[in-house]
């Protein structure tokens, strides 16, 4: 079974309906209908009890998905550390009192130190009444 295949049980499995997870899928119906086939045939069990009204999961249905949700999410896990890699946000914060003299001491601190860095950051001065 593949990832693709775990999503689609999953979509399947919270719409109740095959039809309606093909519709949000935007994949046919005979399609989903088939590639949920597989994964039950595959994995030797019924996950869905299938009626007029829809579909509901069984009780090896309810075990698998949550396997098949853990898979996904640690792959987006990775996908996110590894693949997306946006670089993380660097964050300089400080909290002072509103006297002047703080304010120009970290506007020069900026000013010397930031330089190196002014295209990627941006400054927010927050001041405390």
């Amino acid at each position: 079974m593949t990832l693709q295949q775990l999503k689609y049980m999953i979509i399947v499995a919270e719409r109740g309906s095959i039809t309606e997870a093909a519709k949000e899928l935007y994949i046919s119906q005979p399609s989903l209908s088939g590639a949920v086939k597989e994964v039950e045939k595959e994995s030797g069990i019924t996950i869905f009890n299938r009626c007029r009204a829809g579909v509901a999961l069984t009780k090896e249905g309810m075990e698998f998905l949550g396997y098949a949700r853990q898979v996904v999410q640690q792959m987006e896990l990775l996908e996110s550390k590894y693949v997306d890699k946006k670089p993380a946000k660097q964050r300089f914060c400080v909290s002072t009192q509103h006297y002047t003299f703080t304010t120009n001491a970290f506007v020069e601190l900026i000013q010397r130190f930031g330089q190196q860095r002014s295209s990627a950051c941006k400054m927010h001065i927050c001041q405390a009444g």
